[in-house]
């Protein structure tokens, strides 16, 4: 079993012992990275990084993590090959050679 296997059954088993799963929609998971996201960047407001709490950052960051999986589940994607796939298809889109050092967007290289 792959991490991500576990970590998705661990979520999953969590979700249903709380008979959770009626609420976790495709549209409300989405909404959930979201809200937690935006609870992950409140950490940084007015803030130099270096003041953030890292135990803060662990939390919000699982939450958006624990909703990302769960959502990738609902739709029965691999966590792993969905990232592959998004690592190739930028690698693509930013060669090294135009892109290394550089914040640029893609059509802008």
């Amino acid at each position: 079993m792959s991490d991500t296997e576990l970590i998705t059954g661990e979520l999953k088993k969590f979700r249903d012992d709380r008979d959770w799963a009626q609420f976790h929609n495709p549209k409300d998971l989405a909404l959930a990275i979201n809200v937690e996201a935006g609870e992950l960047l409140e950490l940084f407001l007015w803030k130099d990084a270096k003041d953030v709490k890292m135990e803060k950052v662990q939390e919000e960051l699982a939450d958006v993590l624990a909703y990302a999986f769960l959502l990738a589940d609902k739709y029965g994607l691999n966590i792993k090959d969905i990232m592959m796939e998004k690592i190739r298809v930028n690698g693509e889109k930013y060669p090294v050679d135009k892109s290394k050092g550089n914040a640029r967007k893609y059509n802008e290289l």
